[in-house]
């Protein structure tokens, strides 16, 4: 499982920091630092779904594998 940012989405919010701050790190702005297709390891794949879906911009997403 891969996870991605849209940085034009993303608001700062830290949201999914809040989830599990090594899966969503945070640039010192407050912006997330995820890039593109950052892979999930083992067993955090729950987690990295929980943090996509706690953006309120709809910014993160799930890569196709």
């Amino acid at each position: 499982m891969k996870i991605s940012v849209d940085n034009d989405q993303c608001a700062g919010n830290g949201s999914c920091f809040e989830v599990d701050p090594e899966l969503f790190p945070l640039d010192d702005e407050g912006y997330s630092e995820v890039g593109q297709g950052r892979e999930v390891p083992a067993g955090k794949e729950d987690v990295a779904q929980e943090g996509v879906d706690a953006c309120p911009m709809a910014a993160l997403f799930v890569e196709p594998e």
